[in-house]
Parts: structure tokens; sequence; C-alpha cells
């Protein structure tokens, strides 16, 4: 299995603009998939959470539980930022990695998702939802373009 997808659409704003709004707006602009949703209880809210030098996502759910999705790896504003990413239905102790660039093209910036790892992700596991390989990763890439319009949508 290729162990990652990559997406990239256009969005009308600055690099550092688009940057912002991934991660300071994500909250705002996030679209919950039943697909790949981090936890099995109802979507809460995303937010890159940070405490003293270290930086992660993070989902608050109604119950004022915080699900940790993953750590910063990489914060490079506004060029790039990596994560690492983590689902509840994963076995314990594995993460896949996301990581965004953002590229100015004319007077827009490109946003390139890059999800990698998913051939980590057990056969078996509730997080694959039975899809055959070429099948997850297409429904992944679908997930992450909805994500990228989300934040084309915010920025305009």
């Amino acid at each position: 299995m290729t162990s990652k997808v990559y997406v990239a659409l256009r969005v009308k704003a600055t690099p550092a603009r688009a940057f912002a709004v991934f991660t300071a707006e994500i909250g705002d602009w996030w679209r919950p998939s039943g697909l790949f949703q981090t936890t099995p209880r109802a979507p809460g809210r995303l937010a890159f959470a940070q405490d003293g030098e270290d930086r992660r996502l993070i989902e608050t759910l109604a119950n004022g539980k915080v699900f940790e999705i993953g750590k910063v790896l990489a914060w490079e504003p506004p060029i790039r930022l990596v994560f690492s990413w983590r689902q509840a239905a994963f076995p314990p102790d594995l993460h896949t990695e996301v990581e965004v660039r953002f590229e100015a093209v004319g007077d827009e910036t490109r946003v390139s998702v890059e999800h990698r790892g998913f051939d980590q992700v057990p056969a078996e596991s509730a997080a694959r939802h039975r899809f055959p390989d070429q099948a997850l990763l297409a429904r992944l890439a679908e997930y992450w373009q909805n994500q990228i319009r989300a934040v084309g949508e915010r920025v305009s």
C-alpha cells in the first residue's frame, strides 16, 4: 500500500493568512467526517494548544474531555506545519503524520496536505472501515480536499 495521500488546492489569501486561518481558526472551519472522526463520540472543537514550547492538536468534546489528536512536530509560519495524527480507533501508540505547506502562487496560496503512515494502521482497525487500501486512501484524499476547501471559504 502507498502510505500517503497528497492533495493541494489554491486559496485566495497570502501564505501568512492561510497559515493563520489553518492554525488559529481551525475550530471555526474544520469539517467533521464520520469516516475519519478522531473519537467515537460526537465531534468536538479542534484547536492548536500551546503549553510552553510544546504545541499539540486537540479536540475538546461537548462534555469537556480533551482528546489529543497529535503533537506539532514542525511549526514554521507561514510556510509549513507538521503534526502527528491519531484517531481513537488506532491501536495504542500508533500515529500517522500530516504535513501542511503554504506556497505563494501569484496572489493566491497553494495549500498542500500530505498525510502519511496509514499503512501502519492494521487492516482490522475500525479506522479503516474495511476499505481496501486504494479506497481508503481515496476517501482520505477527499477528506483533506474538503478541509482545504473549508480553509479557502474561511479566508474569503
